[in-house]
């Protein structure tokens, strides 16, 4: 099984940016599509974007859409989240990558419930 390590989560002022990382070890991760989550206090955790083994689809949730870019570089087992126009308190959360086995090249997945493996979250809070 993949291991998944998330980083880059700060404090950061509403409007800024920010770059979440994902690094993956363990096996071979262009198998997997990625995922992006977040969970903020006393919610449940939601879809934030999604990407394929390819990287060539991807998919945000809408209050993200247009402001946060989910990209993959398959050479270093890593998955990025690059979120700009940060929103508070909306984009305040821990923020999770997932991943999810599949043999087919051009699919994402946005129920957290299919995903296999988890990273343990990076924390990012938007200041007003």
């Amino acid at each position: 099984q993949v291991q998944l390590v998330e980083s880059g989560g700060a404090l950061v002022q509403a409007g800024g940016s920010l770059r979440l990382s994902c690094a993956a070890s363990g096996r071979t991760f262009s198998n997997y599509a990625m995922g992006w989550f977040r969970q903020a206090p006393g919610k449940e955790r939601e879809f934030v974007a999604a990407i394929s083994r390819s990287g060539g689809s991807t998919n945000y949730a809408d209050s993200v859409k247009g402001r946060f870019t989910i990209s993959r570089d398959n050479a270093k087992s890593t998955v990025y989240l690059q979120m700009t126009s940060l929103k508070q308190p909306d984009d305040t959360a821990v923020y999770y990558c997932a991943a999810k086995s599949t043999g087919i090249s051009n699919i994402y997945f946005s129920l957290p419930n299919l995903y296999e493996r988890w990273g343990l979250g990076t924390q990012v809070t938007v200041s007003s």
